[in-house]
């Protein structure tokens, strides 16, 4: 437990950015299976307008440092290539 006022506050905050982390990666994750869901019942119109939805959301999360930058292009990448396969 914390002893000091500042490992006090210091734990109330890391507990408050966990929280906001958690919820921001839960709304990332939500985004992304909105475009897979759309993918798998094979809607090319409805993957298409999901992921340009979805895409923002991506770079965010990583601008934010929740995601690395380079996960988010494997996830924009992957994404984007169900994608193309369906509309082929």
């Amino acid at each position: 437990m914390a002893n000091s006022a500042q490992a006090k506050k210091r734990a109330i905050q890391a507990e408050k950015h966990r929280q906001l982390n958690a919820s921001q990666r839960s709304m990332l994750r939500t985004y992304v299976k909105k475009v897979l869901k759309a993918i798998a019942a094979k809607d090319a119109e409805q993957a298409q307008a999901a992921y340009k939805v979805a895409v923002p959301v991506i770079d965010g999360m990583a601008n934010k440092g929740l995601i690395h930058k380079n996960k988010a292009a494997r996830h924009k990448s992957r994404l984007n290539a169900h994608i193309h396969a369906l509309q082929a």
